[in-house]
């Protein structure tokens, strides 16, 4: 679920531990830091920490786009096939999120793509997301498994074209990454 926006002191907190965790995950590995280190280097308790992230993983993984991508979604018309109707409200909720392309997302990508342990926990948070794209489908009527598979296979596409955004070299567009991963899965790419 999307948390409200922070504003001052703890906004400017919260920005603090993710930065100097993305430094710390950049210079020793995810799994080779600790949140004590981070809290440190932050200036903050440990106790500080956990108030903003839940585990040192929300540091990388937090998602708060389900909401706006199920509602993507919903709004597509429903005499499109399940899957088409996932991949065009990926792209209209694409196109409302301004920070999504931002050089802090493309870190955290990319520490993930690195880390066995977050590519695992990447997975667990792109369930939540694919269960309520599955179940906004269900709830208009698609049944269970095309519904499932719809928002499973759009969302495969979405987390490759996320990591080769964060990793390619030379670095290339994240919404050209998106649209190539999701007009392959629209068979409407041929190379």
């Amino acid at each position: 679920m999307r948390q409200p926006p922070l504003h001052g002191k703890r906004a400017d907190t919260r920005h603090r531990l993710v930065s100097h965790a993305l430094d710390l995950f950049e210079l020793q590995g995810f799994e080779g830091t600790t949140v004590a280190q981070i809290a440190a280097r932050a200036r903050v308790s440990e106790m500080t920490f956990f108030r903003y992230f839940t585990s040192k993983e929300m540091v990388v993984l937090d998602d708060p786009y389900d909401p706006l991508i199920a509602e993507a979604v919903a709004g597509q018309p429903d005499t499109l096939p399940p899957l088409h109707r996932v991949t065009r409200g990926l792209r209209a909720a694409l196109t409302r999120l301004d920070d999504l392309a931002d050089e802090t997302t493309r870190r955290r990508v990319r520490i993930v793509a690195h880390s066995p342990t977050l590519r695992a926990g990447m997975t667990r948070t792109t369930a939540a997301t694919e269960t309520a794209i599955a179940d906004r489908l269900i709830t208009d009527g698609v049944p269970t498994l095309p519904a499932r598979v719809a928002a499973a296979v759009a969302l495969a596409a979405l987390t490759c074209a996320l990591l080769e955004w964060a990793t390619a070299t030379p670095p290339t567009s994240l919404t050209d990454a998106i649209s190539v991963a999701l007009d392959t899965v629209e068979g409407t790419r041929h190379d």
